[in-house]
């Protein structure tokens, strides 16, 4: 299992613009997600996000499970559909529950469509990956323009990696966003956006 420890922003079109000038050895990845549930929302009960993304045409099946300290488990690997990626995830250490909680099968119930310009960034005691994504999320048949910042630890001192962060949200005006994708485009598909 992997661990996710990211901070996320809300930002704007012009601090994107700014961003990409100030790392301009930015990779870019285009992004389509599928996020999955039972019907009888089982997984969201738990707070589980399942996902298939296609990133750049890869097929990356995602399972992300709630920590205590607020960070989040995360087990990925490439698969070309979401039933074969439960059954690869439960393989490589995901919950069993996942295979068991899907056994009668998943819906997809919101998505996003986004690109996303990244860099890896060393800093002095951590390596973090800067990510700038503007795009939709989807659900309900709707669409919601997004744009946001994310500072995610790859390795090394959270401490670090939060000060880069608020020292760019500080910099940029950038407000901390305490929904995932898939919260905000679960919302949109209820109609609660």
């Amino acid at each position: 299992m992997g661990r996710e420890f990211e901070l996320k922003y809300a930002a704007d079109q012009a601090a994107l613009e700014i961003l990409k000038g100030r790392y301009p050895n930015l990779r870019v990845i285009s992004m389509e997600t599928a996020y999955y549930d039972t019907p009888e929302r089982k997984l969201s009960a738990r707070r589980w996000t399942l996902r298939r993304r296609r990133e750049n045409g890869a097929s990356i099946c995602t399972l992300k499970t709630p920590l205590p300290d607020g960070s989040r488990g995360e087990w990925e690997v490439e698969a070309p559909h979401i039933e074969k990626g439960i059954g690869d995830l439960c393989a490589c250490g995901a919950p069993r529950e996942l295979a068991v909680l899907t056994a009668p099968g998943v819906i997809q119930i919101c998505g996003a469509r986004f690109t996303r310009l990244a860099a890896t960034i060393e800093l002095e005691k951590s390596t973090v990956e800067l990510a700038l994504d503007s795009g939709a999320l989807l659900g309900g048949g709707r669409e919601l323009p997004f744009t946001e910042v994310e500072v995610e630890l790859k390795s090394g001192d959270e401490t670090a990696a939060v000060a880069f962060a608020q020292a760019l949200a500080a910099e940029f005006g950038l407000k901390a966003e305490a929904k995932s994708k898939y919260r905000r485009a679960l919302d949109l598909a209820k109609g609660d956006t």
